[in-house]
């Protein structure tokens, strides 16, 4: 950077010199409840495992760094940790890759939790999809990992436990006290 041009550099904003030393990183975490039992997550598990697949190569050679995990949410503080909206959900570079929320009826997890629990849809071309397509999973991936940085500072927006997965956590809680079969001793359950 030419210091007679730019005295303050630390004020110049973007600039190219800055992009440089940009890392080029592309974090995707796939979030979701239960993994056995739940087939919203268990296919949407099925169809980012091909979908990374396939745009990871290409991610590579453009230059990026492609870091893939999964996590699975058992409890409300990690739900708070990874401001978890709904399940399954995907972020990449921390945000989550679909603008909007909806959600139905999920007996799978309703029926881990003992309560009625509303599981993570997905709306496309006027339709809606309980698993979302490779189609769907590879654009919104592909349009958040190319998507500046700093556009969005997600640490500023408040998050607070969906109702919805208070409830799930709760029930869960709940069903697990109640199997409980011993008397109360420190080893128990």
């Amino acid at each position: 950077m030419d210091e007679k041009r730019y005295p303050d550099k630390e004020n110049v904003g973007f600039c190219c010199d800055t992009v440089s030393t940009l890392k080029k990183e592309v974090r995707i975490e796939y979030l979701y409840l239960d993994l056995k039992t739940c087939d919203r997550c268990v296919g949407t598990d099925a169809v980012l495992d091909e979908v990374v697949g396939l745009i990871k190569p290409t991610l590579e050679l453009a230059g990026y760094h492609v870091q893939y995990e999964k996590r699975e949410i058992t409890t409300a503080q990690l739900a708070q940790k990874y401001r978890f909206v709904s399940s399954p959900t995907i972020h990449v570079n921390g945000q989550d890759i679909f603008d909007t929320v909806t959600e139905s009826d999920c007996g799978c997890c309703g029926e881990i939790a003992g309560v009625q629990v509303d599981c993570r849809t997905y709306e496309h071309d006027g339709k809606t999809y309980e698993v979302p397509t490779k189609e769907m999973l590879a654009d919104a991936i592909l349009k958040k990992a190319f998507r500046p940085t700093g556009l969005t500072n997600v640490k500023l927006l408040k998050y607070e436990l969906p109702d919805n997965l208070k409830r799930f956590f709760e029930g869960k809680e709940r069903k697990a006290a109640a199997s409980c079969c011993c008397s109360g001793g420190s080893d128990c359950c």
